[in-house]
C-alpha cells in the first residue's frame, strides 16, 4: 500500500532528496512527493543550482495545489543552468528569439518574391508607370537618343521602387505572429 507520498508505508526506502543529503526520510518529508527514489538526478540538479534549503523553503511557502508546478519549473531552470551555467534558461529564450527573427526574414523574404513574381505577370503596370512619366516629345521621337535611355532607366527604377514598397510593407508587418497567416 502506497501513502501520499509514493513510498510504501513502512518502507525506509528514502526519496532522491533524502538519499542525495544521506538523511533519514520521514513520513512527512517535503521532498517525497517530487523527487521519488527512482529519479536522483531531478533532485541532484535542483540541489547543484538551489540548495536544499532553498527548495524546502519554497515548498513549504507554497500551498501544496502549487508545489507540483514549482519543482517543475525548478527542475527545468535547473537542467538549463546545468547545460549554460551563465545563461540558463534566457540562453534558450534568446536562442529560440534567434530562429524567429531568422525566420520571420525568411518568411518576408519569400513574401517578396511572390510579390515580384505577381509583379512578372503583369507588366503593364510597369510599362505604363514608366511611359506616362516620360516627355510628349520623348514618347513621339523613337529616334531620340536620350528616349531609351531614359525609358529603360525609369523603367527599371518604377519596377524597383515597387519591390522595395512591398518589402517595407512586409517588414512592417514582420512583428506580427507568425500564426496570425
Amino acid at each position: 500500500m502506497e501513502g501520499q507520498s509514493g513510498r510504501k508505508q513502512g518502507s525506509t526506502s528514502p526519496c532522491a532528496a533524502c538519499k542525495l543529503l544521506r538523511r533519514r526520510c520521514a513520513q512527512d518529508c517535503v521532498f517525497a512527493p517530487y523527487f521519488p527514489a527512482d529519479q536522483p538526478q531531478k533532485f541532484a540538479s535542483v540541489h547543484k543550482v538551489f540548495g536544499a534549503s532553498n527548495v524546502n523553503k519554497m515548498l513549504q511557502e507554497l500551498p501544496e495545489h502549487q508545489r507540483s508546478d514549482a519543482v517543475s519549473s525548478m527542475v527545468y531552470e535547473a537542467n538549463a543552468r546545468v547545460r549554460d551555467p551563465v545563461y540558463g534558461c534566457v540562453g534558450a529564450i534568446s536562442s529560440l528569439q534567434q530562429q524567429i527573427d531568422a525566420l520571420q526574414t525568411q518568411l518576408a523574404i519569400a513574401k517578396a518574391e511572390v510579390v515580384h513574381m505577381r509583379m512578372g505577370q503583369f507588366p503593364t503596370t510597369t510599362t505604363i508607370a514608366s511611359t506616362t512619366a516620360c516627355s510628349p516629345d520623348q514618347k513621339m521621337a523613337p529616334d531620340n537618343p536620350h528616349h531609351h535611355h531614359y525609358h529603360r532607366s525609369h523603367q527599371t527604377a518604377t519596377t524597383k521602387s515597387f519591390f522595395s514598397m512591398d518589402m517595407a510593407a512586409d517588414q512592417a508587418n514582420m512583428g506580427e505572429s507568425l500564426w496570425s497567416c
